[in-house]
């Protein structure tokens, strides 16, 4: 699960490199790519990679019970 920090840092680090890759072009289509792959992973509050690592970046105190 991801928390709200982790999801700004994404959005943040996402549109960085779409903009990379629009701008610079080249090899920098593949930062594109991470970068949507960055945008739709915090949209959907969900890392399949953080489920495989059996991480959370979510406050487990914050959430009711």
């Amino acid at each position: 699960m991801m928390g709200f920090w982790d999801a700004v840092v994404r959005v943040i680090v996402g549109v960085i490199l779409i903009w990379l890759g629009i701008e610079k072009g080249g090899a920098f289509v593949i930062a594109e790519v991470f970068g949507f792959i960055l945008l739709f992973t915090a949209v959907i509050a969900y890392c399949p990679l953080y489920k495989l690592a059996g991480i959370s970046s979510r406050c487990e105190e914050c959430e009711p019970a």
